[in-house]
């Protein structure tokens, strides 16, 4: 049965999940949110970010903060500010409020301080839990939901087993309705050819043609000491050699159903299908990307193991080879191994990547939701250099892909 209990928001999305969450809209106020999140079991997350006068950056900080406000997961937002950042607390306020989910707003500066902000932030999470539902109640299918794909601390099996097995649960998935997100454009380096021939019309082909060749330019810029943003020493010690190789690996996980979107980093899709999101092959900023674009869970594949988490998805790991998984069994909720030992195919184990998929759906807590592990990063979008790597592209003119 591809069918769950959720919890239906007003704007007609159905969460797995009815967290009430507390954004912080600068590290300034880390701390306050943290304190007001850990005596009532909300959920934060601890950033870096808020204060910037990069106006691309601003926005993209604030529109990250909106999508996970605004993520089907969460049942009501208590937003809180310093006062005087650069993130605007007021429009994170109103884009939440207008999906009709509660939210309310606390500025310190105009609280009486931290510590007065502290409780009433207490008392105000109490009264948002109030106005939210105690327990699922309404129908989902499959359809609804949206999956994100990510991999990350990748060894030389992942593309032989992890991936590819997330990639059989992706054609199921799919095949029903759902809707999976695969991002980290710098591993589809060497994968262009692949990923072509899957786009739904030319428009869609070449836009990712684009996307890649932007993340190309970027290599381009890096010096060699800067080598390890692409393929780190983790990777290739894992037994990875090169990004076209990793990149193979990687577009594994979305199966084999055509790309029917390319969407901006942090927004959620619009169509149903294989979906790809412009994000940087950092896990963490990839992975808050896709959440903040409404993805209910992801299917995270590892080679040598991580704990990675997200504070309102659940990230659900799944290890290339049986070692990792026993070496590290508290983070690790399901292990490929069994493939690369010969005593299952990767379409056994993509089923049962489908039904851990239905069971979380269905309230089971994910080995990151169990130990409250969450991380939260966004990339480095700077207008300057962005404005670079468009002009090298125009120089170039030539990122119409061709295929031989």
């Amino acid at each position: 049965m591809m069918k769950f209990k959720g919890y239906r928001r007003t704007d007609g999305s159905i969460g797995i999940r009815n967290h009430i969450l507390v954004i912080p809209t600068v590290s300034c106020v880390n701390r306050v949110a943290l304190d007001i999140a850990t005596k009532t079991g909300a959920v934060t997350f601890m950033h870096p970010y808020g204060c910037t006068f990069d106006a691309v950056e601003n926005t993209t900080t604030e529109d990250t903060f909106i999508g996970h406000g605004c993520h089907p997961n969460v049942g009501a937002v208590l937003v809180l500010s310093l006062g005087c950042e650069t993130a605007s607390a007021v429009r994170i306020t109103d884009a939440i409020k207008a999906t009709g989910k509660p939210v309310e707003m606390l500025v310190v500066q105009k609280q009486g301080g931290a510590r007065a902000t502290r409780d009433t932030g207490i008392e105000t999470v109490e009264r948002l839990r109030q106005q939210t539902p105690s327990e699922p109640q309404d129908d989902g299918d499959v359809s609804e939901l949206i999956i994100a794909l990510e991999c990350g601390s990748s060894d030389a099996f992942s593309g032989l087993t992890a991936n590819p097995a997330v990639g059989e649960a992706a054609d199921v998935l799919v095949g029903a309705g759902g809707t999976v997100v695969l991002s980290e454009i710098t591993e589809m380096v060497g994968a262009e050819r692949v990923l072509w021939r899957r786009g739904k019309n030319d428009q869609i082909k070449q836009d990712l043609m684009k996307l890649i060749k932007e993340y190309e330019i970027e290599l381009s810029m890096t010096t060699q000491d800067d080598s390890g943003v692409f393929i780190s020493p983790g990777n290739i010690e894992g037994g990875l050699t090169t990004i076209e190789e990793k990149s193979l690996g990687c577009i594994y996980k979305a199966g084999t159903q055509p790309i029917v979107q390319i969407v901006k980093y942090g927004e959620r899709p619009t169509e149903k299908g294989v979906v790809i999101m412009d994000t940087p092959g950092f896990d963490i900023a990839s992975v808050t990307g896709k959440v903040a674009g409404g993805a209910h869970m992801v299917l995270f594949t590892t080679g040598k193991g991580t704990p990675t988490g997200s504070c309102i998805a659940p990230v659900l790991k799944i290890s290339s080879n049986n070692e990792t998984y026993r070496a590290m069994e508290d983070d690790i909720d399901l292990s490929a191994g069994d493939v690369l030992e010969g005593t299952k195919s990767l379409k056994q184990v993509g089923a049962e990547i489908v039904e851990l998929v239905m069971q979380v759906a269905n309230g089971k807590q994910g080995k990151s939701e169990y130990f409250n592990i969450q991380e939260f990063a966004i990339p480095n979008v700077s207008v300057v250099r962005k404005e670079v790597i468009h002009q090298k592209l125009a120089e170039q003119n030539d990122f119409r892909f061709q295929p031989s």
